[in-house]
């Protein structure tokens, strides 16, 4: 079975758009729970304009799902708060500070000394690592090298040529996928994931852990409403 996990970043944006706590973003990661999702994903970032800090300590006390802490642990700050809140997994990402959003994923050859230190550090505490990489054979067995649990696939490219040529935008996930698989790696996958593209993804990789999805679920979940909308997910995951 795949995993759901709802990235809830887009909340707290809204949420922080007029100061006070409208959307609450602790009722949210609950509601999700209770409509299937089977993880709750957060991504703080050092300026915290959507996910705060604190918000992490606060979901940890209530989330009884997964609860996954994406970040770049280039700052003591986010290791800090990973060893402190205990989350079931932490996903190294390597975001700029001045980045919108996720736009790329490890170099873990080039990073290789340094992901270590980090995969020894989190694993210590009994938190599963996964790292952020690219769709690249090299970058998956390199993951490996430094001691990840998994990695997670950055779907971009698979979401940005997906209807131009499913097929060949999907090729590159497969081979990084079936490398993960050779290596003894969990699989995980998350970006610009959508109902679209989902099933497809799903269809060709089906043993994935999980996958995150925020931005165009909570896009969706306006319209469709976040009840139905999780229930849309699932049932592409679902093969």
């Amino acid at each position: 079975m795949t995993r759901l996990s709802v990235n809830i970043n887009k909340i707290a944006t809204l949420r922080n758009s007029r100061g006070g706590d409208n959307p609450n973003v602790l009722k949210v990661a609950l509601d999700c729970e209770r409509f299937g999702a089977q993880g709750i994903t957060v991504h703080p970032r050092p300026d915290e304009r959507h996910i705060r800090y604190q918000d992490v300590y606060d979901l940890r006390e209530l989330v009884t799902t997964e609860f996954n802490i994406e970040g770049n642990p280039s700052e003591r700050k986010f290791i800090d708060l990973v060893l402190a809140t205990q989350p079931d997994q932490v996903t190294l990402v390597p975001d700029a500070l001045n980045a919108i959003t996720s736009n790329a994923g490890w170099d873990t050859v080039k990073h290789r000394s340094e992901l270590t230190e980090l995969v020894q550090e989190f694993k210590k505490a009994a938190i599963r690592v996964s790292v952020f990489v690219d769709a690249d054979e090299e970058m998956v067995e390199g993951a490996a090298l430094c001691g990840a649990d998994r990695v997670e696939l950055y779907t971009e490219a698979y979401a940005e040529y997906y209807f131009e040529n499913r097929q060949k935008a999907v090729l590159p996930f497969v081979k990084a996928a079936e490398k993960a698989r050779e290596v003894g790696l969990g699989l995980n996958a998350g970006h610009d994931l959508s109902l679209d593209n989902l099933r497809f993804l799903k269809q060709s990789i089906p043993w994935m852990d999980e996958v995150s999805i925020g931005h165009a679920l909570i896009a969706d979940a306006l319209y469709l409403g976040l009840e139905n909308t999780i229930q849309m997910y699932l049932r592409e995951l679902a093969l």
